[in-house]
């Protein structure tokens, strides 16, 4: 099978992805829908697996995890398609060609295709299954799963078409109202979540054991894990919702595409050790912005109810104070943050500080120089330290 992996085969199944994308718009006005509202964060999501997907087949062909997310941004893709087109055959009552084919291929590709995820993220980051027996085992019967429930699917809709049932929702999705396969997909979707849960949790246990390397590998995969899992759950309390909150769903749905970029940075290890400074970063400014807007907040509150300000004047006011309060407290939120999410980065700055405090009073140049050659040791670790001077 290594003639499959080329990087001809990458730019192939990107480019039906992007093809799969441009073909979603018509559809979708063809289907009487929005396309940003049907495609919105599934394009961004679909198009950053596929993209992460063909840089890592492209450079690095025998990991497997990079075939897997060009397989998932083809999918993705594949089955918003699929549904508009079911739409606009057994919705709207047009009779376009392959309606069944399609029907068919919609149902079987939708849970399998999902259930890739999970095994992308047992396969990071060198493409390799555990090593103890077992895992092989547990990913045979969860394959093995997977094509059951592909059979299911494709028996339901074999069913569905025979008894002209073909009734759908606005998604595409078949509508059998007799709850008769139920029995049987209600266990198999709790087992594909289930198995998002062990595959996370194998890695966190990894990730509490590794060191060096790994460990900045498996930081890196946490990162976009957090990410994309907190956008999903607000995504979902939000799309609930009507009018403005849900594009802003749709907007938070696209965080889901910090996954895949952050496994691709860790499999191609490209600024592989900058992770604390993001995290400490994201996480300062996160929390200086909820300061500064509940600063805001109370000033404007507090000008207008109490002081009975009038509401330009102390809108103006309340701007101002935050304005002036951002570079002092962005200092000494950052300064808390790096000593307990970037602590090498904390460590060096006091080492430095301490340094220029100590340069003020030195006057013997050898003094300076060993001093200065043992805090470039202490802070940056290198594996050479020389120093030059020039003499009058």
């Amino acid at each position: 099978m290594s003639w499959l992996r080329r990087p001809a085969t990458a730019w192939m199944l990107f480019g039906l992805t992007v093809l799969l994308t441009v073909a979603l718009v018509p559809l979708s006005f063809a289907a009487r829908q929005n396309p940003v509202a049907t495609g919105g964060a599934n394009v961004v999501i679909a198009l950053s697996f596929a993209a992460v997907g063909l840089i890592v087949a492209w450079h690095r062909p025998a990991n497997p995890i990079g075939w897997l997310m060009l397989i998932l941004g083809v999918g993705f893709i594949f089955y918003i398609d699929c549904g508009l087109y079911n739409v606009l055959n057994y919705r709207l009552g047009h009779r376009l060609p392959l309606a069944r084919v399609v029907l068919l291929l919609y149902h079987a590709e939708s849970e399998p295709d999902f259930g890739l995820v999970p095994l992308t993220i047992l396969f990071f980051p060198d493409g390799r299954l555990p090593s103890s027996p077992r895992w092989r085992r547990v990913v045979a019967g969860y394959v093995a799963l997977a094509l059951l429930d592909v059979i299911v699917q494709a028996q339901m809709v074999v069913y569905a078409l025979t008894h002209h049932r073909t009734q759908v929702n606005s998604s595409g999705q078949l509508l059998l109202s007799d709850g008769s396969y139920s029995a049987f997909f209600g266990p198999v979707g709790l087992i594909f979540f289930t198995s998002w849960a062990v595959a996370v949790g194998y890695q966190v246990v990894n990730w509490r054991r590794a060191r060096g390397e790994r460990r900045q590998q498996l930081n890196w995969l946490m990162a976009g894990g957090a990410v994309a899992l907190v956008s999903f759950i607000a995504a979902i309390f939000l799309s609930a919702a009507h009018g403005g909150w849900q594009v802003v769903a749709n907007i938070l749905g696209c965080g889901l595409a910090a996954l895949p970029a952050g496994m691709g940075v860790a499999i191609l290890r490209y600024r592989l050790y900058e992770i604390e400074r993001i995290i400490s970063r994201t996480l300062a400014y996160t929390i200086v912005t909820g300061l500064l807007l509940g600063v805001y907040a109370g000033l404007v509150l507090l000008a207008t109810r109490v002081l009975l300000v009038s509401s330009p004047v102390a809108v103006a006011g309340s701007t101002l104070a935050a304005a002036a309060l951002f570079t002092p407290v962005r200092r000494r939120v950052q300064r808390v943050v790096d000593r307990r999410f970037n602590r090498v980065r904390y460590d060096a700055d006091r080492m430095v500080e301490a340094f220029a405090a100590r340069l003020k009073d030195a006057t013997d140049l050898d003094t300076v120089r060993a001093d200065l050659a043992g805090v470039v040791n202490r802070a940056l670790e290198p594996a050479h330290v020389s120093v030059w001077t020039a003499k009058d």
